[in-house]
């Protein structure tokens, strides 16, 4: 009489995996190949949401099959049933946060940088999801959920004395992330001399890659207050800007010529140049010893004003001592003056 007893709900547990198993790898997989050949990207982030999911689900209908197969009390069958719903309920958030996390990303690099895909705004729709989806759980047990919702209200308030410099680096992120005049990737400087690239905003700081590899964390409440050069806004494109003087004597047409000749040469050569660009010439400036000018260049990106100066100032002062045009030292002429008649000690 017993082995029935079992046989039956175990087989139903059995048959919930295999259907499980079968929709998972052979069912979901073809649905997954079809999404990722589709020209929208959602598909696949929708399907995607599911992995894993639906062999759990397979196993849940196999419990549920076996509960209602077996003699229980009517105690332990409520309690096994209301088990199973909690289950379900928190699979399927688990769904929902990773198909929003999926779109937030997607939309965010699709749209490049007018949703940038952070850590803040990841964990702050995990966090919502997560609550919604417990509170629904809570609401189908049986659990009223307005006490809770009035004693959240209460100890938010509390909380948000609490934590006011947290609560307001949070919204300083927040900011940040929507005014997109500060994302991921830029390259920035502050007032206070940190510069580097923006490789996360969080929840509570904003984390600064330096070119010397060093780490700047900052508080967002910092980073809204701050005064920020922005490389990369709005475009990463920027100029390049070379000081350069030459002797007095000359040609200055000549000079024009042959300076803006090496430049074009090195937009075009110097990785990291903008090959399509004019370089522009501009006087401005008749110094001690020279008449100096500034060379006006343009690259892709911050980090490559540096490789294309350094190439610009090599191939310009090999291609003057070519043309025999003179960078001066710097030099001062100091008149001296003998002593006047009849200065003290000027008759003797």
């Amino acid at each position: 009489m017993f082995l029935p007893q079992v046989f039956l709900p175990v087989l139903m547990v059995i048959a919930g995996y295999v259907a499980g198993y079968i929709l998972e790898k052979v069912i979901l997989a073809a649905i997954l190949r079809l999404a990722r050949n589709s020209k929208w990207q959602g598909d696949e982030i929708i399907a995607g949401g599911f992995r894993g999911i639906v062999l759990l689900w397979g196993v849940l209908c196999g419990v549920y099959g076996a509960i209602l197969t077996v003699s229980l009390t009517p105690a332990v069958h409520n309690l096994l049933l209301k088990i199973l719903q909690i289950t379900i309920i928190l699979s399927v958030t688990f769904v929902l946060m990773r198909v929003a996390v999926g779109f937030i990303n997607y939309y965010a690099e699709k749209a490049k940088g007018v949703l940038p895909s952070t850590t803040l705004f990841v964990n702050v729709t995990k966090l919502i999801i997560l609550i919604i989806g417990l509170l629904v759980a809570l609401q189908t047990i049986g659990i009223s959920i307005t006490p809770i919702l009035t004693a959240l209200g209460v100890g938010g308030l509390a909380v948000a004395l609490a934590l006011q410099d947290t609560l307001a680096n949070l919204f300083s992120g927040i900011h940040i992330i929507i005014s997109k005049q500060i994302r991921p990737g830029d390259y920035i400087k502050l007032e206070t001399g940190q510069e580097g690239f923006v490789t996360d905003i969080n929840w509570r700081n904003t984390t600064i890659r330096a070119l010397a590899n060093n780490t700047f964390v900052i508080p967002n409440t910092k980073m809204a207050s701050s005064i920020v050069t922005n490389y990369s806004f709005p475009e990463e494109e920027m100029a390049v800007l070379s000081q350069v003087g030459v002797d007095y004597a000359s040609d200055l047409d000549r000079v024009e010529r042959v300076t803006i000749d090496v430049a074009r040469q090195v937009m075009k050569e110097v990785p990291g140049g903008v090959p399509e660009f004019e370089p522009l010439v501009r006087y401005h400036t008749f110094a001690d010893s020279s008449i100096d000018f500034t060379v006006i260049l343009r690259v892709k990106e911050f980090v490559y004003q540096y490789p294309v100066k350094h190439e610009f100032v090599k191939r310009l002062h090999k291609r003057y001592a070519e043309e025999g045009i003179k960078i001066p030292f710097p030099i001062r002429t100091v008149y001296m003056r003998g002593p006047e008649p009849g200065d003290a000690g000027g008759g003797s």
